[in-house]
């Protein structure tokens, strides 16, 4: 038990602070839009905000943020009772630590959604002041989430022959994304690869291992 809650809390609390330092690096030092290549032009730090959830994807509307907002804390809460759960048992290390790198991303991206409209003020056209004399760019639950991670690592055009889109121009893996939409994405595919099992038995009903 105790092996595995240090072994949690050590997985949220590394991605936290690595996420943060990224996305305020990002947003005290670059204005929207900016971007820069890491490698080639395939790997580019290309920052653009969003309004919901990983990868760009939006639910529109004021209203929509609070809902996506408050959708997020209730959904860490869950996980962090599940996660706490697993802790308690032995032999779930690895379940431990997928579950952890998702509990981990989900606070990440709700810590924009919270505090960045209050904490900073616009990147538009600009590069943002942490905590300005003149208040921040919303209000509290209506931060924009920092995405900066951008992997066009194909870039071309589909055959004039292909139905309906023969001559348009595509980018494979298009989404801009930050570190904790990634450790969302690691955790869940880590879970479908090698966790469908034991998620089914904790689900289902089955035993717990003792």
């Amino acid at each position: 038990m105790k092996k595995n809650a240090i072994l949690a809390i050590s997985i949220v609390s590394l991605v936290l602070i690595i996420d943060q330092i990224i996305k305020i690096w990002i947003k005290t030092h670059m204005a929207l839009g900016d971007e820069f290549c890491v490698f080639g032009s395939w790997f580019r730090i290309h920052f653009v905000e969003n309004n919901g959830m990983a990868f760009g994807m939006e639910l529109g509307g004021s209203w929509g943020k609070i809902i996506l907002s408050v959708f997020r804390v209730v959904a860490v809460f869950f996980i962090t009772y599940y996660l706490a759960k697993l802790c308690r048992q032995t032999g779930r290390t690895f379940l431990v630590v997928c579950i952890s790198l998702v509990l981990a991303g989900a606070i990440g991206n709700i810590l924009d959604s919270v505090f960045y409209g209050v904490i900073f003020d616009s990147s538009v056209g600009q590069i943002a002041t942490l905590f300005p004399e003149s208040g921040g760019y919303s209000t509290w639950l209506h931060g924009r989430v920092v995405d900066m991670f951008y992997m066009p690592m194909i870039e071309g055009h589909f055959p004039d022959w292909f139905p309906r889109v023969g001559g348009d121009s595509f980018t494979f893996f298009h989404p801009v994304f930050n570190f904790a939409d990634a450790a969302i994405s690691i955790g869940i595919v880590l879970l479908f690869l090698f966790q469908l099992k034991e998620l089914s038995r904790d689900f289902g009903g089955g035993k717990d291992e003792k």
